[in-house]
Order: C-alpha cells, then sequence, then structure tokens
C-alpha cells in the first residue's frame, strides 16, 4: 500500500475574497489527486463529518498518522488553516502548501512557507492541469527527503523535546474510556467471542478512535485469533492501518495463518521504505524461523538449511539495528545454537545479549521478555540456577499466554538440538518446558 498523503482543502464550489468562486472538487480531481498518486502516494481528502464547526477526533488522527499532507489555502478556509497549525505542531515535514494564483488575498505571505501556486480559469477550475500537476507531483517526491517544512520545526531549536517523531499507539499510552478499557481486558480473560462482543458495540471501527482499535487488534492477538487481527485491519481507516504498527500486526497475524509469504511481503516492504528496525526484522526473522521448521518436517534438508540462514540474518540485523532490543538477538543465538554445527557467531554475540538484558533489567520496570531473554541466555550458557531463577521471574511477569509459548518452543528446539548432537541435558529442559505450559494454560 502506498503511503497516504491526506489533502486539506474545501469541499465544492466556495467564493474567493475577490467575488469569482472557486471549483475545489475539480482541484482536487484534476490536479492534486493525480498528482499525489503520480508521486506514488495515495490521496487521501479530509472529509466533511463536522459538528457545529468543530473538527472531530477523526481527523485529528489523520493529521498525526498520514506521512503526507497537501493544503490548499486559496480562499483562506478558516478549518484548513486550523488543520495545517496542527499539522505543523506535529510533523516537522512532508506538508506540501498550495494556492490559486491571483484568487484572492491570503492572511500572510506563503511565500515564506513555500506555497506552490497553480493556476485557474475563469470558470474556477485548474487552467493549466498537466503543468502544475507536474509541478506538485515533483514537490510532493522531493518531500520523500524528510527536509524540515514546518515553521516551528525549522525555527524552534529543540522543538519538540521528544525523539522523533512516531506514530505507533501503543496500548498503555492512549486514553480513551475507561469502561471501554475494563471491557477489552475482561474479554482478553474470556477468548475471542468475548473479544468479538466488545467489537460489535463500536459499530464502524473506521470511525472508532484510533486507541479503542490499536486495543482491540492487540486483544484479538493476546487471545491468538489471528484471522481477527487480519479482518479488523482491513475495516479500519486507512491512516490508521498503514502505520508501521498495525502492518507489523498484520504481518505477524498472516503469519500465524500460514500466509508465510504474505507476511514477507509486508515486512520486506516495511524495511525497503524505512529501513531496518528490530521490531520489523524479528518478524521476518520469525516468518523464516517457521518456514525452517516446515522444510524440516517435510524432509527438505538443504532448503531447511539455507532458510535457516534467512532467518539468523534478519533476526541479527534486527539487534544490530538496535542494541537495546534483546528479542532479535535473542532469537539469533538461539537458532546459532540450532545449526549442525553450532554458530561460531554465537560465542561472540552471548555477552553482547547478556550486557543489553542485564542493562535493561537493571534500568527498572523489566517485563516479561527481559527475564525470558536472561532464560534463555542461562539455557544456551548451560548455567541451572540462573536458568530457573529467570524461569520464576518470568513467569511473575507473563501478560499474555502466547509469550509463555514462544519461550517454551524455543526451549524445545535447543533440546532438541542438543539431544541429536548428544550433549548432556545439564539444565532441566523438560522441566522448564513443563512449567511455561503449565503458565499458558492457565491463561
Amino acid at each position: 500500500m502506498p503511503p497516504l498523503c491526506f489533502v486539506l482543502m474545501p469541499f465544492g464550489r466556495k467564493p474567493a475574497s475577490d467575488g469569482r468562486w472557486v471549483d475545489f472538487d475539480a482541484v482536487y480531481q484534476q490536479l492534486i489527486a493525480p498528482a499525489v498518486r503520480a508521486a506514488g502516494l495515495e490521496p487521501l481528502r479530509a472529509d466533511e463529518e463536522q459538528v457545529g464547526g468543530v473538527i472531530h477526533k477523526a481527523m485529528f488522527e489523520r493529521l498525526i498518522l498520514c506521512e503526507f499532507a497537501v493544503a490548499d489555502l486559496t480562499t483562506a478556509n478558516a478549518n484548513v488553516f486550523y488543520e495545517l497549525g496542527v499539522r505543523h505542531a506535529l510533523r516537522p515535514a512532508a506538508t506540501q502548501l498550495l494556492f490559486a494564483d491571483g484568487w484572492g488575498q491570503l492572511p500572510f505571505d506563503v511565500g515564506l512557507l513555500r506555497g506552490l501556486p497553480y493556476r485557474l480559469g475563469l470558470d474556477g477550475r485548474p487552467s493549466h492541469q498537466a503543468e502544475d500537476c507536474a509541478a506538485l507531483t515533483v514537490k510532493l517526491q522531493a518531500a520523500r527527503q524528510d527536509l524540515a517544512d514546518s515553521p516551528l520545526f525549522q525555527l524552534v531549536e529543540g522543538f519538540p523535546d521528544i525523539q522523533h517523531l512516531k506514530t505507533d499507539i501503543f496500548r498503555d499510552r492512549v486514553q480513551y474510556a475507561e469502561d471501554l478499557k475494563a471491557q477489552l481486558a475482561k474479554a482478553r480473560k474470556q477468548g475471542a467471542e468475548a473479544v468479538a462482543s466488545v467489537e460489535a458495540a463500536l459499530g464502524d471501527i473506521a470511525l472508532a478512535e484510533a486507541g479503542v482499535v490499536i486495543d482491540l487488534m492487540l486483544s484479538y492477538r493476546a487471545v491468538s485469533a489471528w484471522q481477527q487481527v487480519v479482518d479488523l485491519v482491513a475495516r479500519m481507516a486507512p491512516p490508521l492501518a498503514a502505520t508501521v504498527m498495525v502492518r507489523e500486526q498484520l504481518a505477524m497475524a498472516l503469519n500465524r495463518l500460514g500466509r508465510g509469504e504474505e507476511a514477507e511481503h509486508i515486512l520486506t516492504e516495511l524495511i525497503r521504505e524505512r529501513g531496518a528496525s528490530s521490531e520489523t526484522c524479528g518478524l521476518l526473522g520469525r516468518v523464516y524461523k517457521d518456514r525452517w521448521q516446515a522444510a524440516l518436517k517435510a524432509g527438505h534438508n538443504a532448503r531447511a538449511q539455507g532458510v535457516l540462514k534467512q532467518a539468523i540474518d534478519a533476526y541479527l540485523r534486527g539487534f544490530e539495528s538496535d542494541w537495546r532490543d534483546t528479542y532479535p538477538g535473542i532469537n539469533a543465538v538461539t537458532l546459532m545454537e540450532l545449526k549442525s554445527p553450532r554458530d561460531p557467531r554465537q560465542a561472540d554475540l552471548l555477552p553482547v545479549m547478556r550486557y543489553s538484558v542485564e542493562r535493561r533489567i537493571s534500568r527498572g520496570q523489566p517485563d516479561y521478555w527481559d527475564y525470558a531473554t536472561r532464560l534463555e541466555l542461562a539455557v544456551l550458557a548451560n548455567q541451572p540456577d540462573i536458568a530457573h531463577q529467570a524461569l520464576s521471574d518470568a513467569l511473575a511477569h507473563l501478560r499474555e499466554g502466547w509469550e509463555a509459548t514462544t519461550t517454551a518452543n524455543n526451549l524445545r528446539l535447543i533440546r532438541q538440538a542438543r539431544q541429536i548432537r548428544g550433549e548432556q541435558d545439564e539444565i532441566g529442559l523438560g522441566e522448564l518446558i513443563a512449567e511455561l505450559d503449565s503458565a499458558c494454560q492457565q491463561f
């Protein structure tokens, strides 16, 4: 799916300050939308669903979530200027301004903001469609370079005091109706049907608040309702469905449904668009890991060895993109254990992994995966005391049953590889696996 470009502009025919009328629908259809598509983007026009002149929440979500935007300032429409202000406060780049040349006076010099003029005929419709469309396409293609065009980000040093803007929405960082949040928390303990009942009460998912939809998606994930995750993403508003987090979760769900090629396509497209990240590469590694296991099961040993290498490389690339994220790293060193002979890089990576996870735990608020990583590292290093203590800590922080299942499956693979090599079980892997399986069944 191409990146979305949100178009801020009036609708229908509107009068300019000099009395002439502008056909904004024609401007959109003949000029803006074709230029956006020619730049490799997908246009999404602001809708008119406003109550009493108040801009609704969906509008704010689109202003935040869409990577690109075009704002037509012709006629100095109040809503467009307000939306532009919100956009400039939240997004440092990729907002292109337009105005009809010679059609009324704008309240400030748009030249300072690099506005692009276009031309209208006496009928208020584009008069130089091909030339102006091409000029807008060039501007939008240049916007992909991520150069700041927001006055706030350009002129106010250090604005805003946060890391580079992220649009992914996490359950614990959004606020919405507490009763609905409580309903989803209860439904996750009851299963997929209970979560679906909560969804049914929400009505049109495309119009629901983004935070609610994200929590709903993660609730389906928590109960391993993978098809429901896929179906939910298809019903989301396009800006939300296009975010990195949603696309990653969609890929995860598709892979769990046995649709690994589709999952691989989504993840490789994300890497192509945004570069490697620990989460995206980690999920891609899981696709290859499942493919490796399927090849082994089918007796395709040569193919299995090639896919195992792909999985290790994907996980390793994810860990190298962010050394603080131990998830792809622990999967890389675990799969290195499964190669025959054992991958020699594992010995170099284990101390790095150990430092990374211990640093995370020491800095406070460790989660299940931190202790699960400590557990697997102890198993790989044959440290039984540390392994059993890490298991206790991990289970104390278990949030969702599938987490324990994932760790148990990794330990099974390690046990199997060591049995094939004729190595003695110094850890008591059977006991660890049984504890994890038991914990999963309680969710």
